[in-house]
């Protein structure tokens, strides 16, 4: 697999709308993780957590809907999505992106298995790492 980049589209509440637009649009297949899911109750269980289009084509678009606590925003609304099973790397490019930024998430394993991190590098870019397979 290597690494993949892939662009990361957060909503207020319209991610499932949005991916399944997308799907629309770009054809391919759907995957959809609530907060709900990952054991959150409350009015934003059904917000969408993690959203994934895949196309033939090779095209992957990640949704997901505002964490319960933050707002919409300009700027905070698209991240970048490095990930695949080529640890070295991707932990290279964790370590260098967050070295002179700020980070938000350790590099570390999490409740689905994989190694994740997310950071901000010191233009304001949000990136999230994550690596398959790992930890």
């Amino acid at each position: 697999m290597g690494v993949t980049l892939n662009p990361y589209l957060h909503f207020d509440g319209e991610a499932s709308e949005a991916i399944a637009f997308y799907a629309d649009v770009l054809g391919g297949t759907t995957s959809v993780m609530t907060f709900g899911q990952m054991g959150m109750e409350g009015p934003d269980a059904n917000k969408v957590m993690h959203g994934q289009l895949e196309t033939d084509r090779g095209i992957t678009l990640m949704v997901s809907d505002m964490p319960p606590g933050s707002a919409r925003q300009r700027g905070n609304d698209i991240t970048i999505s490095l990930s695949g099973d080529d640890e070295p790397t991707l932990r290279g490019y964790y370590e260098k992106l967050s070295a002179s930024g700020e980070v938000g998430t350790q590099l570390e394993k999490q409740m689905w298995g994989d190694l994740y991190g997310d950071c901000t590098d010191r233009y304001g870019v949000r990136w999230l790492v994550n690596i398959a397979g790992s930890g």
